[in-house]
């Protein structure tokens, strides 16, 4: 039976001297004997889980595709993704979709990959269907998404969807920002902080706090995404229970006052703000009222970007970083002594468990998938665009040094990634549960 061991396997939110014995791409038992491979004091922890990727396939594959961005994930130590309804065409918003999105998937992917569903005003009916079909939940607008195909849903619709779900017993994941305390864009096209005025703190606290009462009210879980401000970390901690909420690394490592004129590479919505959200948003992750970190990432090609003339008002909002979720998270983790059994809830069990995947994915326990990251803490990862494996070399961490290096990726039971290469083809296409 083969067999792995280090000084450090995380196992039960703590890192310890462990043993795995697998079969079959199954953990079967925990000890703390010999081992087929004795990684020292190397780090092992549970695969990665990474909920909120856009891969944009079907429609948009010249920005994103599944093969690039399950190498990407592979490369960073995920070994299971969750792909987000848009920005592939047609979106995944009924069972149609859904295959046209499954067979652009098929023969693709280099780690495991589930679907989120999509919701867009006249797609309620195929909530059950979906669900049947397999998805993990459903993402939903309340501002302009960036792209027509999948419109915003207002606030009044919500209310019956959020009753279904609870029903079928999915979350709804939910871009939260209220439309009404958006601002018009005003003076210099380059200037990050006239982008930054657009998208208000406010416009995403007032949104949280109105899906608050509605979670309450009807008990689905709401799950807001990508949290960026301070005080909407506040608003998600003061709900009950029904309300979750996530962050993502680039808001953890950058702050608007660093984000000079003319770089859109670093253009997302919610945006960048400053550095006091910037410690509010660990604070929060620390203290248990954020669960989890998750990439968004959502690549484009350079002219989406809008590289060449700087312009924040037509580039594209969407940041790639998939590969360097674990090293960005890490570094500023480290600093504030977090330890690698909180990181692992992070990265890798409490996504699986949004959803709904929890029962193979996100832990290192008897009857989970031998799904594995090994990593170096005190290594590390300097970024290089063109090192990376999503499609398009486009990063706002080129040339940073980041704490953490992904020495080796396991995939139930097989290697995926050693030694800076990417073994093509092991992945499959999951269901929720």
């Amino acid at each position: 039976m083969p067999s792995l061991r280090a000084s450090r396997v995380v196992v039960d939110g703590e890192a310890r001297l462990a043993t795995i014995h697998h079969s079959g791409g199954v953990i079967v038992e925990i000890g703390d004997g010999p081992a087929d491979d004795d990684f020292g004091d190397l780090v092992v922890m549970p695969g990665l889980v990474d909920t909120h990727v856009h891969v944009n396939e079907p429609g948009r594959a010249h920005w994103e595709g599944f093969a690039t961005a399950t190498r990407s994930a592979a490369a960073g130590g995920a070994t299971t993704i969750v792909d987000m309804p848009l920005n592939s065409v047609p979106p995944t918003v009924d069972p149609d979709a859904l295959q046209a999105k499954r067979a652009s998937a098929h023969g693709r992917l280099s780690v495991d990959t589930a679907f989120w569903g999509g919701l867009i005003p006249g797609s309620e009916s195929h909530l059950e269907s979906l669900v049947a079909e397999g998805v993990c939940g459903f993402k939903s607008f309340l501002v302009d998404s960036g792209v027509p195909e999948f419109p915003p849903l207002p606030f009044y619709d919500l209310g019956v969807a959020l009753e279904e779900m609870g029903r079928l017993g999915v979350p709804s994941l939910i871009h939260a920002e209220h439309p009404d305390l958006l601002e018009p864009w005003e003076g210099d096209p380059r200037s990050y902080q006239g982008y930054l005025a657009t998208r208000p703190p406010g416009a995403e606290t007032e949104a949280v706090v109105q899906l608050a009462g509605l979670a309450e009210k009807i008990g689905c879980r709401v799950h807001v995404l990508h949290v960026s401000a301070g005080e909407t970390a506040s608003a998600i901690g003061s709900a009950s229970s029904s309300l979750t909420g996530e962050t993502c690394p680039h808001y953890l490592v950058f702050s608007a006052e660093e984000i000079p004129d003319g770089a859109t590479v670093f253009k997302c919505a919610p945006p960048i703000r400053g550095a006091a959200h910037r410690e509010a948003l660990w604070e929060s992750l620390i203290n248990g009222t954020l669960g989890m970190v998750v990439s968004d990432h959502s690549p484009a090609p350079p002219e989406v970007k809008t590289a060449a003339s700087g312009d924040f008002a037509a580039a594209w909002g969407g940041i790639a970083s998939l590969q360097l979720r674990l090293q960005a998270t890490w570094t500023g983790a480290a600093e504030r002594g977090v330890g690698l059994g909180q990181l692992t809830g992070w990265l890798s069990t409490a996504p699986a468990a949004l959803a709904g995947l929890d029962g193979t994915k996100g832990s290192i326990a008897p009857g989970r998938d031998a799904d594995f990251v090994v990593w170096d803490p005190a290594g590390v990862t300097e970024v290089r665009g063109q090192g990376l494996e999503h499609r398009h070399p486009i990063t706002p961490y080129e040339g940073m040094q980041l704490r953490g290096r992904v020495e080796k990726t396991i995939l139930r039971g097989e290697t995926i990634f050693e030694q800076g290469r990417v073994a093509f083809g092991h992945g499959r296409m999951l269901r929720r549960g």
